[in-house]
């Protein structure tokens, strides 16, 4: 049985702000059988499938939960925006307190990423390239769902792992990643990968940085700084 179809179709309901009752009519079922549907009680046909794709106007790749796109498009590089593409998502103006807080913490970390994601590049070992990006994939992760949890009207339903066991699987999915690129970095055995994917280790010092950076360098030391000073304030003292 697909456990993704019953979360998505009630998270599509709850998100078009209709009843059970309203949705079921609409879809030609009784309200018993949708409400089947989305406790995952029963499986529905692909008439059924189709029809819930039109009327919340979906794929049905998204419905059953094998894209995370509502169109059901697989993303490639070439689908990807630059970071700081311009338009109507990119909302980071003004000059109130807030925004230049936004706009200075966003530049730090991306230009710092800018140049962590060009050092992994350059050791060339796709294991380690994972790890890393996982970690930091999960980091925005947990955060994005910070904010998404703080207004109670927003659908739980979009996440598969439930609130209460968000926070202990992320901490233990992220110090494995952590662990295992360390591994790998240091040419070592690690739970993911053999030892033999440590790729080109490269020499890293702030002359090198600012020559090779010029532009991102100042972005990176300062994060660094800024990040051990949250380390003192919080855990050393």
């Amino acid at each position: 049985m697909n456990t993704d179809f019953p979360r998505i179709l009630t998270l599509l309901r709850k998100e078009k702000g209709i009843s059970q009752k309203n949705a079921a009519a609409q879809l030609g079922v009784s309200q018993a059988l949708l409400s089947h549907y989305e406790k995952g009680i029963r499986e529905c046909g692909l008439d059924f499938l189709v029809r819930c794709a039109d009327f919340y106007q979906v794929s049905c790749d998204y419905l059953l939960g094998r894209s995370p796109e509502r169109t059901g498009s697989q993303l490639t590089v070439e689908d990807l925006p630059e970071p700081d593409a311009m338009g109507k998502e990119n909302r980071t103006k003004g000059n109130n307190s807030s925004s230049i807080m936004v706009l200075l913490h966003k530049k730090l970390i991306a230009n710092s990423l800018n140049i962590l994601f060009d050092l992994l590049q350059r050791q060339n070992s796709k294991a380690l390239i994972s790890e890393v990006s996982n970690y930091l994939m999960l980091a925005v992760y947990r955060m994005f769902r910070i904010i998404y949890s703080s207004n109670p009207k927003n659908q739980a339903g979009m996440f598969t792992v439930s609130k209460h066991l968000c926070a202990g699987y992320c901490d233990a999915s992220m110090r494995l990643c952590e662990v295992n690129a360390e591994a790998v970095a240091l040419g070592m055995e690690s739970a993911s990968q053999p030892a033999a994917d440590q790729g080109d280790p490269v020499v890293v010092t702030t002359e090198t940085l600012s020559q090779n950076y010029p532009l991102f360098a100042s972005s990176l030391f300062n994060l660094i700084k800024n990040a051990e000073k949250q380390i003192d304030q919080k855990l050393c003292r």
